[in-house]
């Protein structure tokens, strides 16, 4: 359960990070900059709509009506023939985004602008945004200053201003990336921007029903209003309505379910009726849902519309422009050309090269939105945040909960099922931005929940890993060897019996008389001895790096693992031996309490072996397999007729130059085929006296003559051994050999094997 509280935490910790740094400034900015662009691209570019078109002030124009590329410079007799063109060509609303605050060089073509401004009556004019910075001496004892930065709108030249039908400002974001525009001024004038202006104009054949489903709620509420759009000042009209549904909240709703109704109103007029209401009843920001990169929108240059007939393959007639609303302003069609007129914003569809959207593309993209009530809405903060919340906790907890039979398969799992999750988060981020334009978060959990959360699982992993680690060492580490504990914590996982392959050696332990003792004593007595006996044998075990694999009643079996014949590995089990029987003789003469002693025997054998988990159902025991532990057993019994306590083969003492080693010969021992070369294992060399020397010297020569088949040379020389070592076991052994070898049966081919029967 502790553990599962760890991982709950850092789960909730990873959402509740994506949620506040979603509710943030510096979140809001993260989702704009790379989410929104990221949604835009995947989901690719679409078609505009046939109602907008933007009539492009252009280099291509410029070329062909041999002027210069600055509109300003343009003679607005040009302007004032494109506008009876439009009229002509039956055109809805057009809007001029060009600049006319001073007078033309001809005072003449003002008044021709001016005239079919008026002759058209549906013509809106962009007005210009001008700042003006006023510096005041501060309070502050340094000589500071206060500075105010005043926003107005630029003026329109007089006798033009009152020709146009109507005329707004476009403010967009004073940042390097435009995302959004404003219905509504912001600031507290709430006055309307050139996008509902145009909304206004352009739904003049729903207006009547419009003041109808607002009479049906309550009449008084059109007593104010004008009849007709034609007969009203467009911005008061707009300003009224926007303070009606400012004061009644509800209204918006309201409208919205009777105009579900229908009544009498085709598709495209039921598209516009919505749009309206939603222009009032919505919010004053809304998030621009590009098309494209530059010319998406239907694009016309400027000069095709002033040609009849001059060898253009189009005239204004064959350009269907009716019930159009027409944008006209400067459109670069290259970067260079750009360059020359600064009137581009940077955009999620900025082209590689630095080609951007102009202020027209984006005049009329907004405007195109609000006709196709296609904004972008982005989710409440409230809705995102919950979502962050729910992604980084959800996708966190399923990536603990993976199961896994070790560490690299639950890695990739949990791998695997986080980049599922969010791409299949990230595919219904797409898909709802597409059908819905709802805008939820991406970038946050992209950049920074998955990365965050990817750190803490490792990080977490590795401390549970660690744990564990550490957890299996201390129950395992005192019973197998450290290589074998180290495999086990790398591959932890079910349980494998097919075991491993080492090389080892193999030490064997047996106490004398434990059986008559176990039956004498007490149990708790038993107990207790057996515990201090035990502490004599496995101290020196453990610190030579030996691990104890096996303990039954009187004898232990313990190992020393290698990957290979290690004369490391094989010294450090000689010294553990050496220092378990000074351990033994220390225990047997301390004695007291009534304890008796307990001499042992000690066989050390040598090679390969399989340590490895041993049973079958439900029951396992780790163990080591092979001859080597056999072998190394039925060493230890050789004591017993040779009346020694330490022996060895020679596959364990073989290239150590650091022991005093008494060779006993060849032995087969019970039920083996194969014999086995055996020395005693004396002391170290260092450490041996003189009488230990002498007496390995004088065996060695008396075996090796007893190994020539001279029986009675040899006789003779273990007799003298005997006189005066006369509690010398293996000499003993050999003068029983010697003056009765039927006793012993020997297998003779070139060599002295002694067979022993008996365990």
């Amino acid at each position: 359960m502790k553990l599962w509280r760890w991982r709950f935490a850092l789960a909730v910790f990873i959402g509740l990070l994506g949620a506040a740094v979603y509710l943030s400034p510096q979140g809001t900015a993260i989702e704009e900059q790379f989410g929104l662009y990221w949604l835009f691209h995947l989901r690719g570019e679409r078609t505009a709509p046939a109602d907008v078109v933007v009539i492009a002030v252009d280099q291509a124009s410029a070329t062909h009506l041999e002027l210069p590329l600055k509109p300003s410079l343009w003679s607005r007799a040009l302007h004032a023939r494109l506008i009876d063109r439009l009229v002509e060509a039956g055109a809805r609303v057009v809007v001029f985004d060009l600049v006319f605050d001073r007078p033309g060089s001809d005072a003449r073509h003002d008044k021709q602008f001016a005239a079919a401004l008026k002759h058209a009556g549906n013509v809106v004019l962009v007005e210009r945004l001008d700042f003006e910075e006023t510096r005041f001496p501060g309070m502050a004892a340094d000589g500071s200053y206060t500075h105010i930065l005043r926003e107005y709108t630029g003026k329109i030249l007089p006798i033009i201003a009152d020709a146009a039908r109507a005329h707004a400002p476009f403010p967009l974001q004073k940042s390097s990336w435009v995302s959004y525009y404003w219905t509504f001024r912001p600031g507290g004038s709430d006055m309307p921007t050139l996008p509902s202006l145009l909304l206004q104009l352009s739904s003049a054949e729903v207006y009547e029903h419009f003041l109808t489903l607002l009479a049906g709620i309550d009449p008084a509420l059109i007593r104010q209003l004008p009849a007709s759009v034609n007969e009203a000042d467009v911005e008061n009209l707009v300003l009224d309505l926007r303070n009606l549904f400012m004061q009644k909240p509800v209204l918006a709703e309201k409208l919205l379910q009777k105009s579900a109704e229908g009544e009498n109103l085709d598709t495209a007029q039921q598209r516009i009726l919505r749009a309206l209401i939603d222009l009032y009843g919505g919010s004053e920001v809304r998030y621009l849902n590009f098309y494209g990169p530059p010319r998406t929108i239907r694009t016309i240059p400027y000069h095709l519309l002033l040609d009849e007939g001059g060898g253009q393959p189009e005239t204004a007639g064959e350009l269907d422009l009716a019930g159009k609303t027409i944008f006209v302003g400067f459109s670069a069609e290259t970067v260079s050309g750009q360059d020359k007129v600064r009137d581009d914003y940077q955009t999620v569809f900025s082209l590689p090269d630095g080609l951007t959207l102009s202020g027209v593309e984006i005049a009329a993209t907004a405007f195109a939105n609000l006709l196709e009530g296609e904004s972008i809405h982005p989710a409440a903060p409230v809705n995102g945040a919950l979502i962050l919340l729910l992604l980084g906790t959800g996708v966190c907890l399923l990536c603990f909960v993976i199961p896994a039979r070790n560490t690299m398969v639950h890695t990739l799992g949990m791998a695997l099922a986080g980049i599922l999750s969010f791409c299949a988060y990230g595919s219904a981020s797409v898909w709802l931005f597409g059908q819905w334009q709802l805008w939820i978060p991406l970038a946050i959990p992209l950049m920074v929940q998955l990365p965050v959360g990817v750190i803490g699982i490792v990080t977490l992993l590795y401390f549970e890993a660690d744990r564990e680690r550490r957890r299996i060492e201390a129950l395992f580490g005192g019973h197998r060897p450290e290589p074998v504990v180290r495999d086990m914590v790398r591959g932890a996982g079910p349980i494998h019996t097919e075991g491993q392959l080492v090389y080892g050696a193999c030490l064997a332990t047996d106490a004398e008389k434990y059986t008559a003792l176990a039956e004498a004593m007490d149990p708790r007595q038993l107990a207790a001895l057996m515990h201090a006996y035990y502490e004599c044998l496995f101290e020196p075990v453990e610190r030579y790096q030996g691990k104890v694999s096996d303990v039954i009643g009187d004898a232990m079996l313990a190992i020393w693992a290698a990957g290979s014949a290690d004369p490391l590995v094989r010294e450090r089990a000689c010294l553990a031996c050496l220092d378990i029987i000074s351990a033994i003789e220390r225990f047997n003469h301390q004695g007291g309490y009534g304890r008796p002693p307990l001499p042992t025997r000690l066989g050390l054998h040598f090679g390969e072996m399989v340590l490895g988990n041993i049973g079958a159902r439900q029951h396992y025991e780790y163990r080591a397999v092979g001859d080597i532990v056999n072998t190394a057993n039925r060493i230890q019994g050789v004591n017993k007729h040779l009346g020694t306590r330490l022996l060895v083969s020679e596959e364990v003492v073989n290239g150590l130059n650091d022991l005093l080693l008494r060779p006993l010969g060849r032995f087969l021992l019970p039920g083996k085929s194969q014999p086995v070369n055996l020395f005693e294992l004396v002391a170290r060399q260092s450490g041996s006296n003189a009488a230990q020397r002498q007496l390995c010297a004088a065996y060695e020569q008396a075996l090796h003559v007893c190994q020539t088949g001279n029986r009675v040379d040899a006789l003779h020389r273990f007799e003298m051994i005997h006189e005066r070592f006369p509690e010398d076991g293996p000499t003993r052994f050999m003068l029983t050999y010697c003056r009765e070898p039927r006793l012993f049966p020997v297998r003779e081919a070139g060599e002295l094997i002694i067979s022993i029967q008996s365990k």
